[in-house]
């Protein structure tokens, strides 16, 4: 059993903005290996995430760029099943190699969320954060730290093979199939709008700003991967998507209402991920290509 787990933090609402990276190796259930590294994402830093991640502008200001650390990528993770919790690692590092041109890696992909979703009754529905999920497990860790959120997500897919007997390889497969068929049925009676199979079920979606495609598209691509629909924000929201010219104006200093709101939620502790419309979008585009 080998596999290969990543985490990247983001200096601001663009996915693409890495500014830290963390890779561990697993082999029959050790760490082998682990590597990672500031990244200078070429963009600024929001407030916001620097409060997450404590990363500002001048700790990347000698680091290298994505274009840079490539080859190290490349060497840890090609050929590799590797392990991202929920999918939003996933979509950062491919919207930076597109970013900078970069070939994208011959990779197989495996949600540690959506494995822990299925291997804990107790957050088959909702608190399968990557914090709740150690807590669950009795792991301790730095959140938000690149590699200590790597390793934490690589301990996730250790106790879930332990606890299930299921192995790597057959997880691939496992994640494909219903949480609980009866339960489902259940739910879809109760609430009709979010998919409970979806990539994102349990994050409570928000949009604002001027989106390019239709509020009500928008809304039924979200709800179609799991996310319930909110008109505004509450201590509820999860996720909040941004019309990319509002997100690049003035670099976000000019914000709607709801976006103002939302950060001085996530000022006060509430677990808010702010994203771009077309960040989104890849969200979605990757949610069905899931392997």
């Amino acid at each position: 059993m080998e596999f290969i787990a990543i985490d990247v933090e983001t200096a601001n609402a663009d996915m693409a903005s890495i500014c830290q990276i963390g890779l561990a190796k697993y082999k029959d259930g050790v760490l082998e290996k682990e590597w990672s590294s500031l990244v200078n994402p070429e963009d600024y830093f929001d407030a916001i995430n620097i409060g997450i991640h404590g990363i500002t502008a001048d700790d990347v200001s000698n680091a290298p760029t994505i274009l840079e650390v490539f080859a190290v990528l490349e060497e840890f993770m090609s050929g590799s099943i590797c392990v991202s919790h929920t999918h939003f690692d996933r979509v950062s590092l491919y919207r930076a190699f597109e970013k900078y041109s970069l070939e994208h890696l011959d990779v197989t992909w495996l949600d540690s969320a959506r494995v822990a979703r299925r291997a804990w009754e107790e957050c088959a529905w909702k608190g399968y954060g990557l914090s709740n999920v150690c807590k669950i497990i009795g792991y301790d860790f730095k959140h938000h730290d690149a590699l200590e959120d790597a390793k934490a997500a690589g301990q996730v897919i250790i106790s879930a093979i332990n606890k299930t007997g299921i192995d790597l390889e057959s997880w691939l497969i496992h994640i494909k199939k219903p949480i609980g068929l009866n339960e489902r049925a259940i739910r879809q009676s109760i609430k009709k709008v979010a998919n409970p199979e979806g990539e994102l079920y349990g994050e409570v979606i928000v949009f604002t700003g001027a989106l390019i495609i239709p509020r009500a598209e928008a809304a039924a691509l979200a709800a179609d991967i799991g996310c319930t629909i909110g008109t505004s924000i509450t201590k509820k929201t999860t996720l909040l998507v941004v019309g990319d010219q509002d997100i690049t104006k003035l670099a976000g200093k000019e914000k709607s209402s709801k976006h103002i709101k939302a950060e001085q939620l996530i000022a006060k502790g509430h677990n808010i991920r702010i994203l771009k419309e077309s960040d989104f979008k890849e969200l979605i585009a990757q949610s069905y290509s899931v392997v």
